[in-house]
């Protein structure tokens, strides 16, 4: 089964973004895809952010309404919405 494409989704939502937060948004799919939650101590780890740097990309990903939070799994556990 192949993987949904985000790019789409990306140039829609994210137009505003620098080449390199739409990479580190497009890393982030590749290992999460739509179903997979992830918080920010996965995004530090998957990208090699620091904890500000993590915590500014999840905030950006909220605002674009690219991502959304999960309940049921932590406090700040989130999941790229399905469109």
């Amino acid at each position: 089964m192949q993987k949904p494409d985000i790019d789409p989704i990306l140039n829609e939502k994210v137009r505003a973004f620098s080449e390199k937060t739409k990479a580190h948004i497009q890393a982030l799919f590749a290992v999460f895809g739509l179903h997979g939650i992830f918080g920010r101590s996965a995004v530090m780890e998957t990208l090699d952010l620091k904890t500000s740097a993590a915590s500014d990309l999840i905030q950006r990903l909220l605002q674009a309404d690219v991502i959304e939070p999960v309940c049921g799994y932590g406090k700040g556990k989130y999941i790229f919405k399905n469109m």
